[in-house]
């Protein structure tokens, strides 16, 4: 196999506390966002993939620490995935297909860095 690097997908949301999908929405969201990690993964491309919960903190730079996630900006990242491609181009077409697309997110793709500050 050539020689692959990682890339990381960082599946961005538009926060709206007043949505609430029903329950069939959920289910094909679920089926959709299987399917997809599963074709990566039977192609020997996933690393890891998680959903990012509600709960955490946000510290800033004078070490104040805030409850939750961080909400400045109208976006918030929901999830992460990571996968093998041979290059950022390769890595793009694989991210195009992410079902957070159909849900009105986006997906921002960052090589991994495999040494600290390389």
């Amino acid at each position: 196999m050539e020689n692959l690097k990682d890339f990381m997908l960082l599946f961005h949301m538009e926060l709206n506390p007043h949505y609430h999908p029903s329950q069939e929405e959920i289910i094909t969201m679920k089926n959709l966002w299987s399917n997809w990690i599963g074709g990566i993964a039977q192609q020997a491309r996933l690393v890891s993939s998680y959903q990012l919960g509600f709960e955490g903190n946000t510290i800033k730079n004078n070490s104040e620490v805030k409850p939750g996630y961080l909400t400045e900006i109208k976006t918030s990242v929901s999830g992460n995935l990571v996968l093998k491609a041979i290059d950022l181009e390769e890595a793009t077409k694989m991210a195009k297909h992410s079902p957070i697309l159909e849900m009105g997110g986006c997906v921002e793709i960052r090589n991994v860095l495999t040494t600290f500050l390389s």
